[in-house]
């Protein structure tokens, strides 16, 4: 076995996780993938790689994780833009979980990090928006803080432990291989394939497939520089509404309708009641007042130059990804 060939994917139970790793065990490394709770997964049926326990709140967990690795790739976090207390089932969970796998990783003597950051951590102020914007200066969302907060702090750990570390910042995920509970991107599609979504949001997301992601991921690996990031997106964001329309010319027996405009104090008016439901069932709301704040006419779109020229990244395009991932879905009843 050649001493690179070892490497540690976090969070491997999740969507980018779970495809890295199937990614990686073609390319022919030694896998070991790491989950928060070792349970009966399906999602790792049929793959060589070794399962280990390890928790981003417990730094122990991972420096006996890292054991003999030389890349790691940091997928594992909180992934949700809505929780009881924010702050603390978010922010506090990322940035502890940073610290916490950072440090373990110099300790158990890593070579290199593969650091899963998020486009959250770009200041779209100017478009298209590239890496060397700068970070989003909305402080409006827990999620994208720890984000904002979380690549700035690998990196100024990494520096300080003598680490190479390199940030790849992905946009909104979907496609195979997925397994419940369905990321929040991929429950998108997900709620306009079950008729869920009633009003045009004027919300863009832009759409990317989670294998190219996986393999930008690798790239980055192989051809990064250290200290630096890259944007693993498309150039154009599509709105809510332009996929369903998408989905309507897909799937005419699905007799899908395409979402009214409303004013915008009609959405702020939808979505307060629906966070008022949340609170008392405990369950995320469909749509909050904080997400028409932030996103509601807010484009997308990037510069990926960089990732293209330096890794040779090179996504298929989104309205593709979006059939082919809603062709998935429509597949696999039992994600719906």
């Amino acid at each position: 076995m050649k001493e690179k060939n070892k490497v540690l994917v976090s969070g491997a139970n999740g969507h980018l996780g779970n495809n890295l790793v199937r990614l990686l065990i073609k390319k022919g490394f030694e896998v070991r993938a790491s989950v928060r709770k070792l349970k009966k997964e399906n999602c790792f049926e049929g793959l060589d790689c070794e399962i280990v326990q390890a928790d981003i709140t417990d730094k122990a967990s991972f420096v006996r994780a890292l054991k003999d690795v030389h890349t790691f790739y940091a997928v594992g976090a909180a992934f949700k833009l809505w929780a009881k207390d924010p702050k603390k089932e978010i922010y506090d969970v990322n940035m502890q979980g940073t610290r916490n796998t950072i440090e373990a990783a110099a300790e158990a003597g890593v070579k290199r990090i593969v650091y899963v950051s998020s486009i959250a951590a770009l200041d779209y102020t100017n478009l298209p928006t590239k890496e060397s914007n700068g970070y989003n200066p909305d402080r409006r969302d827990m999620y994208y803080n720890s984000k904002n907060d979380g690549e700035r702090l690998a990196f100024q750990l990494a520096q300080e432990l003598g680490i190479e570390l390199v940030s790849v910042m992905p946009g909104a995920m979907i496609g195979s291989e997925a397994f419940l509970p369905l990321n929040v991107s991929y429950g998108v599609l997900k709620l306009i394939l079950n008729k869920q979504i009633p009003m045009d949001t004027k919300i863009t997301l832009n759409w990317v497939d989670v294998k190219d992601v996986a393999e930008g991921c690798c790239l980055a690996a192989e051809k990064g520089r250290s200290g630096e990031r890259y944007i693993l997106a498309n150039e154009k964001c599509m709105t809510i509404t332009d996929t369903t329309k998408l989905a309507q010319r897909l799937y005419p027996e699905l007799k899908l309708k395409i979402p009214g405009a409303v004013p915008k104090f009609v959405l702020y008016a939808i979505a307060g009641v629906m966070e008022f439901s949340a609170k008392l069932s405990g369950k995320p709301p469909v749509l909050t007042t904080k997400e028409i704040a932030m996103f509601s006419g807010l484009q997308q779109d990037f510069d990926i130059s960089k990732s293209r020229t330096e890794l040779g990244f090179n996504p298929k395009e989104g309205a593709k990804a979006v059939k082919e991932a809603m062709d998935y879905l429509m597949e696999n009843k039992h994600l719906l």
